[in-house]
């Protein structure tokens, strides 16, 4: 099976299957197609389906020709029909992995996909989780599944291994293509076949570890890292407003050093779709061990704790300028995760606008990326534009993504009061309005 794989593989024989359209799954099923791999992509919203199969991009990260070229000649398709699972001979599966509402691992979407997958898969057929996940999911879960409901063994009919994706959405340098990528599989056979067809699409090395553990636990350590840096500088941007001292101009200063650290810097908390949630899936895996993550836990207690600080602390400049938050009219700017892009997943503007209007407070938010977003069943529009009228007409102006097509200067000359949780108005010289965290 081995060397009938590797030979489909150098002979782009191989037909590819990513399940889950999103931004993980649509960057990968673009670099299949590009390299030459006939592609199918397999997704339950109907909506998505519709719009690859006419060519119509939707991801950031994707080259909206590249896509509408793959389309017409055919090398990519989408389906909501999972029978097409017995035609591919490599399949990704890159669907969500989100929290519960108690912030435990909802693996609910990897267990349907590989419940589907199932049902249609064949012998000789690679299956590869990129989906962040726990460490264990693959062998615990996914193995038990697909054997089950297939019929075939894992290691002897199919190969099975885990990839973490390592996406970045507006990353300019590191896209899909050339990200370096980790590879760890059930038995070495698995390893060859499956980093065989990642280095025959990507422009980048491939490093294989011993198992599928291994790669997950892999993927929760590059995020837990940025999750307790950032906790870090959270905290010390607390105490160090307290002090009267500001943290951006010490992690400046810091920097400068040239080994032995990296800045991460603080803001109105953590969003995107793996830093505020992986350490979750790893402290709730830990739990089983009896393993009590203190570090970890922490961090998170102080990252998810920023929006109601940052909510405090615009009560107090509004306070300073005689007017109490629940008759005050704040202009959020920024709703995006981070800037230029427009994801708005776990982004804390949207907790920030919860409480801002929670206390009271009459809100409205402008992104020139987003227009409009649902969170937690609730749907808010956001201006259409800004301009001096507009920005004076607010008590304060919060800004919680540091979007970089935006006049500040104007902002600034026009705002009654600012609090800049991002440090985007650094170059500002006028800063008798402005606050930063």
């Amino acid at each position: 099976m081995k060397n009938e794989l590797l030979k489909k593989i150098e002979n782009k024989e191989i037909i590819v299957g990513v399940v889950g359209l999103g931004y993980v799954g649509l960057p990968l099923a673009v670099e299949k197609a590009k390299a030459g791999y006939k592609t199918i992509g397999f997704d339950v919203q109907s909506q998505k389906v519709d719009m690859v199969n006419n060519g119509e991009n939707y991801i950031g990260d994707v080259v909206d020709s590249d896509l509408k070229k793959l389309t017409e000649n055919k090398m990519i398709s989408a389906t909501t029909d999972f029978s097409f699972v017995k035609d591919v001979d490599f399949i990704a599966i890159c669907v969500p992995t989100p929290l519960d509402k108690h912030q435990q691992p909802d693996i609910s979407y990897v267990k349907s996909s590989t419940i589907e997958i199932s049902k249609y898969l064949t012998k000789g057929t690679m299956v590869v989780l990129e989906s962040t996940t726990y460490p264990g999911t693959t062998e615990e879960l996914i193995k038990p599944i697909l054997e089950e409901g297939s019929g075939l063994k894992c290691g002897e009919d199919f190969y099975l291994g885990f990839s973490p994706e390592r996406v970045d959405p507006g990353n300019l340098i590191y896209k899909t293509k050339n990200t370096p990528k980790v590879v760890g599989a059930i038995g070495k056979d698995a390893t060859e076949v499956i980093a065989a067809m990642y280095s025959a699409v990507l422009e980048s090395d491939i490093h294989t570890v011993s198992s599928p553990a291994v790669a997950e636990m892999e993927k929760i350590l590059e995020n837990t890292y940025r999750n307790i840096n950032i906790g870090l500088v959270n905290e010390l941007a607390m105490l160090c407003h307290e002090m009267g001292i500001s943290l951006w101009e010490v992690i400046d200063a810091a920097k400068t050093k040239p080994y032995g650290f990296q800045a991460f810097y603080p803001g109105p908390g953590l969003g995107g779709h793996c830093i505020p949630l992986d350490p979750y899936y790893l402290s709730w895996k830990a739990r089983e061990y009896g393993f009590h993550t203190s570090m970890i836990e922490s961090s998170m207690m102080i990252n998810d704790k920023m929006p109601e600080y940052c909510v405090e602390r615009a009560m107090k400049i509004l306070n300073r300028h005689g007017k109490a938050l629940s008759t005050s009219k704040v202009l959020v700017m920024g709703v995006a995760y981070k800037q230029d892009i427009d994801d708005y997943r776990e982004s804390p503007a949207l907790s920030v606008i919860d409480i801002l209007g929670e206390n009271g407070a009459d809100v409205d938010f402008y992104d020139p990326f987003i227009s409009e977003y649902k969170h937690e069943g609730k749907s808010k529009k956001g201006i259409d534009k800004i301009d001096e009228k507009i920005i004076s007409s607010y008590d304060l102006i919060m800004i919680t993504t540091a979007h970089s097509n935006v006049d500040y200067e104007m902002v600034s000359n026009n705002a009654k009061a600012i609090f800049d949780t991002k440090n985007v108005m650094k170059d500002i010289k006028n800063r008798d309005n402005l606050e930063v965290l």
